[in-house]
């Protein structure tokens, strides 16, 4: 599973509007109907039941936000940087300025599991993160998205 497999550039938003967890979330569901083709309303509703089981900000600015939805062919990823950090309830009480939204199919399983895991792994890298934060066009945020992916892979 690579991030290419997930993301686009038309999947990255470089300058997110929100002033809170749920404006972001509203967002982001809005631009993930349009790639997904699913109805903004179902991914909203999916992506605040996931929050309350707990929060998905896991630290160091960065955000997780995911869920389920049926009828999804395959999973899809939306990333996006928020113009001003948000409060997100994370788990180190830190705003969040960096968030990656992943949709999988109901049946995905182990593919959704992989596929956290892979995201979770590219936001941990520091200097990535740093990249991320000082770049401001959607083309050179999926060029850093996918190197650091391709180069975690070697």
């Amino acid at each position: 599973m690579e991030i290419s497999d997930l993301i686009t550039t038309e999947s990255v938003i470089p300058h997110l509007h929100a002033t809170s967890k749920k404006q972001a979330l509203q967002e982001l569901a809005k631009r993930a109907a349009g790639i997904s083709g699913m109805h903004e309303r179902a991914i909203f509703d999916v992506l605040l039941e996931r929050e309350r089981l707990g929060t998905t900000g896991v630290g160091n600015g960065i955000a997780i936000p995911h869920g389920k939805l049926p009828n999804l062919d395959r999973l899809y990823g939306l990333f996006a940087k928020v113009d001003k950090p948000i409060d997100f309830d994370a788990i180190d009480e830190q705003p969040v300025d960096l968030i990656f939204l992943l949709l999988a199919p109901e049946s995905a399983g182990a593919d959704h599991l992989k596929a956290l895991a892979r995201v979770s792994r590219l936001l941990r890298d520091k200097s990535g993160c740093e990249k991320l934060r000082g770049t401001d066009s959607a083309e050179a945020i999926y060029a850093i998205l996918t190197e650091s992916a391709a180069s975690h892979a070697a």
